[in-house]
């Protein structure tokens, strides 16, 4: 499982900016969304790569016999 990492920087006019590392696609806002309502009204919000990635789960059948 890849590291998972949520950055908030405090500047000095009180603005908070928040960075996510490590999750893809829609997880990301669902991650973040109490916090973000916890710390006000969102200003700006700037997409990377990953948020436009699926969360793809992969299986595989294998066929086990028992003798």
């Amino acid at each position: 499982m890849p590291q998972r990492t949520l950055r908030f920087k405090i500047r000095q006019d009180g603005l908070v900016e928040e960075s996510v590392e490590g999750i893809v696609g829609d997880s990301c806002m669902q991650l973040t969304e109490k916090l973000e309502a916890a710390l006000g009204t969102v200003q700006q919000r700037k997409h990377t790569a990953d948020s436009f990635q699926s969360d793809q789960v992969q299986t595989q059948s294998i066929p086990v016999e028992i003798y």
